[in-house]
């Protein structure tokens, strides 16, 4: 009776569905229509008591909604004095589209920060309107994966908008030093990112420099055409700049005194300078005593003598970054003398026993440690740092493949402050291990145990930990629905869940999840080939939900698809990639729905013209992977590419090339949008599961 009473309420379940996903595509009743002209002029006459209430009490209420954008645009609905509220209140602004700009100015005459990140072309004439219509009124403005303007567009800016104290250039390919001239114009500019600005020489830095002395923040990486003489320049004019990141430039031991020099410098990045040695660092021997952080990873020419003078010389630092660094070894018994540092990150570096005692005896007690993919760590350098530093609050040992029990043992009864732990394919640990980590560490709000042997009893220890937001254990083959339960019932703060290739959990470990975690946003179940509509159904409650991955899971069909647009509607990211039974059916609700989607993997799914051009209707739309579509036609994709406006980047197979025409690719380029091309083969229906295990045997036999 029972299994008949299970059947017949997933049979219902699935008709309502059914039901639902009719009235959308066909009766589409989930959109109201207009009220007739005369009898909105009738409505209007009619004052709302809301009209009463005083522009301060709304802009109160406004300043509670700040983070969630769709109740303040329904607050904005409710009568005109909300609306004139709501366009009075907004400070920032994040257009989709540049054409959308002058009408969004005109509603919003307020905006003192504006994104227009989304946008991939700017013209001259929207910096243009853009500086008409917010003046002096305009405070930051991030133009960082927006291309198509010139000098000439932030002139026109930078002169209108003479309060500008934020300007966000990043990747800015095409600008060149008449662009940086026209940025050194802005007076008052306090803070300036321009990576990636491969064009702009000295020339174009010194422009900067001279005219923007106010300068706090100023980002130079990858600008490849600077050397030395700009960087002086900026050290002798900017005076006052607290964040510099010189990282991928030529910075050598030329200018590098000079900016050690700079009076007020905190923060310093030198990633992968080529030309940065131990004469450049010896400068540190004068003393910089205000930096705090100092980023040098990669920087493969700096050896200990090197490190000593920062040692020596940066006496106020607090985080020290050495990622990818020469090998680290008696210079770490030095740090002793930075009775200020609290963070190290030797991530990728060759470490030795020797130096993790070291470091481990010498220095204040630390509050971050990174080690990931030192392949040096060992139980007994690990242990004399963790006993020593038992403050520390984030530890980091991924891929430390020598640590054992003795180290994880150590770790839990010395470090029970810890809030994030990850330690990611460290595979001598075993299962018994775990356990330790949930009963003594319970103060943890991440925790990252992919590829790791571990078991439900384990499982079962962390859900102690109540505090967890962000849990993975991808890869982590021993566990089942038994172990998630214990999350789903004791974890209700989870955030975000990754499950790849879990193959032990089915339906009713994702129903505990989605039942006892409402505030789940982000969850990862590519691969877990048990998982049914049942399961989506259920995550459907997790109105929160943005994120959702389940390619490979080719028992999920349309109806647990939809059920998971009508209950997810803030849904951003969707990954369908290998849901052979996905069809438009359960992919059109997400066009009417979901109208946040910004990015879907739509490959190998059942998927045709129809699907495709539903949601090519959702104006955030801005990545699209559709590779071996087999209902996909030429047409239909021209005209799905064509409808949409936002596109930013759209993977397609290249046997796709040829039948689309070089115009239209042409005209996508120019609004922003790349195209990239795989040559990838089809891959046939098999087990991905079984596959990925016979490698992995394949992969410790080898080794």
């Amino acid at each position: 009776m029972g299994k008949r009473g299970a059947q017949r309420r997933g049979t219902c379940g699935r008709e309502v569905v059914e039901t639902q996903i009719f009235n959308v595509v066909t009766k589409n009743r989930f959109f109201e229509p207009r009220p007739p002209k005369q009898r909105r002029h009738l409505e209007n006459l009619n004052p709302s008591p809301f009209d009463a209430l005083s522009e301060e009490l709304l802009f109160l209420i406004l300043d509670c909604l700040d983070s969630r954008p769709v109740d303040k645009k329904s607050f904005s609905l409710v009568c005109r004095s909300f609306y004139s509220a709501e366009s009075l209140h907004r400070r920032d602004l994040r257009p989709l589209r540049s054409d959308l700009i002058p009408a969004i100015l005109s509603r919003y005459p307020s905006v003192c920060q504006l994104d227009l990140s989304l946008c991939p072309r700017v013209s001259d004439g929207n910096l243009d309107s853009i500086a008409a219509a917010l003046g002096s009124s305009l405070l930051s403005i991030d133009l960082s994966r927006s291309r198509s303007f010139s000098n000439l567009g932030l002139n026109s800016l930078v002169s209108k908008c003479e309060s500008l104290v934020e300007i966000n250039l990043s990747n800015g390919v095409d600008l060149d030093d008449a662009a940086a001239a026209a940025i050194g114009r802005a007076r008052n500019l306090e803070r300036l990112w321009m990576g990636r600005c491969k064009l702009v020489t000295d020339m174009g830095i010194g422009c900067i420099a001279v005219g923007c002395p106010k300068l706090k923040l100023l980002c130079l990486k990858w600008c490849l055409g600077l050397t030395d003489l700009g960087i002086e320049l900026v050290a002798v004019k900017c005076r006052e700049v607290q964040i510099l990141d010189l990282s991928y430039t030529m910075v050598s031991r030329k200018s590098l005194p000079a900016i050690l020099q700079l009076p007020n410098l905190e923060k310093l990045s030198l990633v992968g300078c080529p030309g940065l040695d131990d004469e450049g660092l010896s400068a540190l021997k004068q003393g910089c005593k205000s930096l705090k952080i100092l980023d040098m990873s990669n920087c493969q020419h700096v050896s200990d003598n090197g490190l000593s003078y920062v040692v020596n010389g940066a006496v106020s630092l607090r985080e020290l970054v050495l990622a990818y660094y020469s090998p680290v070894s008696h210079s770490a018994c030095s740090l002793q003398k930075l009775d200020k540092l609290e963070k190290v990150k030797l991530d990728g570096c060759q470490v030795s026993t020797r130096v993790l005692m070291a470091l481990g005896l010498s220095c204040s007690p630390l509050k971050e440690l990174s080690l990931s993919k030192c392949s040096g760590v060992t139980d007994e350098g690990l242990v004399s740092i963790v006993t020593k530093h038992k403050g520390l609050v984030k530890l980091d040992i991924t891929c430390c493949r020598k640590i054992t029990d003795i180290s994880i043992c150590s770790i839990a009864s010395s470090c029970t402050s810890l809030t994030s732990l990850r330690m990611e394919s460290c595979s001598l640990v075993s299962k018994n291990a775990f356990r330790l980590i949930g009963e003594q560490c319970r103060l943890l709000e991440e925790l990252d145990l992919t590829d790791n042997d571990l078991h439900n009893e384990g499982l079962g220890a962390i859900s102690n930990c109540c505090n967890l937001s962000i849990l993975k254990i991808g890869l982590c083959l021993n566990i089942n629905d038994e172990g998630i339960i214990h999350i789903g019932k004791n974890c209700p703060l989870l955030e975000e869940l990754d499950f790849y290739r879990c193959v032990g959990i089915d339906d009713n470990g994702i129903k505990a999840i989605a039942q006892g975690c409402a505030m789940l946003q982000i969850i990862n179940l590519a691969y877990c080939t048990a998982i049914t509509d049942d399961a989506l159904m259920s995550l459907a409650k997790c109105s929160k939900l943005n994120t959702i991955e389940i390619r490979g899971c080719s028992q999920v069909s349309n109806y647990g698809l939809a059920a998971l647009a009508f209950g997810c509607k803030e849904i951003v990211k969707l990954d369908v990639k290998k849901c052979y039974r996905i069809t438009d059916v359960g992919i059109v609700p997400f066009a009417y729905l979901c109208r946040s989607l910004c990015q879907v993997n739509l490959s190998y799914s059942s998927v045709t013209d129809v699907g495709l051009l539903a949601l090519a209707s959702i104006s955030c739309l801005q990545c699209m992977t559709i590779l071996h579509l087999r209902g996909l036609t030429p047409s239909g994709l021209a005209a799905a590419l064509l409808a949409c406006g936002g596109l930013k980047k759209v993977k397609l197979h290249l046997s796709l090339k040829p039948m689309i025409s070089h115009q239209l690719i042409k005209h996508m380029e120019s609004r922003g949008c790349v195209f990239q091309w795989r040559d990838k083969p089809f891959e046939a229906e098999v087990d991905a599961n079984e596959v990925w295990k016979q490698r992995s045997l394949n992969l410790v036999a080898v080794t």
